[in-house]
């Protein structure tokens, strides 16, 4: 039996569900389906909602909503009406994530809500080790160092903290998800919390390259090195669309999973694939790190 889905992946599902039906239902001017502004005619939610409700950033929060549109997209499948109010109802509870959603920068929660339904993920991070790879002192020390820019607390802190050690379940899990990450030599090389702190981060990465299903490798200064923003692609199976998150330089996410985007992003990891280290020196580069500090 297949796991049951998180409620960021029920309300992706759901999104996804509907936008497939609103395209195809033949009801439009050319019998191309409905636009947006003509399904939400007569109902009680915007076509901004509606956007978002296919974005599976939002679900109905009245039921007669979404039997009124699954009616105007000529659905009459009893069991496909209650499947769909079903996955509405579901999505709407909270879950574990819930309680960290005020800790994350826009669209992040979203990103986080999927991690655990990936089958793999590939991970571009230059200048900072990627938070499924960082050890609790390395998180603790980088958000310390936050705190006069940011204007944070030490319970904002020590739950940010929290949240990055939960986040790494999903790689000690059954059945983990697959990680290939690029590190930029950047990454490694700026100083976070000291020299002791630096080690044991160098350590934890040099443990986890070892495992079966993680990648590590490392991006050093030369030509082919990139300095852009972090991006991660994931691979979220048959049912969804894979797709990337991209961080901006002010904290804030977007994703996507419009195909072109996607594999745009495919395409520039596997060139710095080509121009990062062998997986296999990783380790040698980390002790390099370590015999400098």
């Amino acid at each position: 039996m297949a796991a049951k889905r998180g409620r960021t992946a029920q309300r992706l599902e759901l999104g996804l569900q509907l936008r497939q039906l609103r395209e195809s239902c033949g009801l439009g001017d050319r019998g191309g389906g409905l636009t947006r502004k003509q399904a939400v005619q007569g109902l009680r939610i915007s076509e901004a909602s509606l956007l978002r409700i296919e974005q599976g950033a939002l679900n109905f929060r009245n039921i007669g909503d979404l039997r009124k549109l699954l009616d105007k997209y000529g659905v009459s499948d009893e069991d496909v009406i209650e499947s769909l109010m079903s996955l509405n109802k579901e999505s709407n509870q909270q879950d574990w994530l819930t309680q960290y959603r005020g800790l994350m920068p826009a669209g992040m929660p979203a990103f986080v809500g999927l991690e655990p339904e990936s089958r793999s993920m590939k991970v571009y991070h230059p200048t900072l080790v990627y938070g499924l790879l960082q050890t609790q002192p390395y998180a603790r020390a980088l958000l310390e160092a936050h705190k006069p820019i940011e204007d944070t607390t030490a319970e904002f802190v020590r739950s940010s903290v929290e949240l990055r050690m939960k986040r790494q379940e999903v790689l000690t899990r059954e059945s983990p998800v697959k990680l290939h990450v690029i590190l930029g030599e950047a990454a490694l090389r700026y100083p976070v919390g000291g020299s002791e702190v630096m080690r044991e981060q160098y350590t934890r990465i040099e443990k986890m390259s070892g495992w079966e299903h993680i990648t590590i490798q490392v991006l050093p200064f030369r030509p082919g090195y990139r300095s852009t923003n972090d991006f991660a692609i994931l691979d979220l199976g048959d049912e969804l669309p894979p797709r990337v998150q991209i961080d901006s330089p002010w904290g804030a996410t977007h994703t996507s999973d419009k195909r072109r985007v996607v594999d745009r992003f495919i395409r520039r990891f596997e060139a710095m694939t080509a121009s990062a280290l062998p997986p296999e020196d990783t380790p040698d580069f980390l002790h390099r790190l370590q015999r400098e500090l």
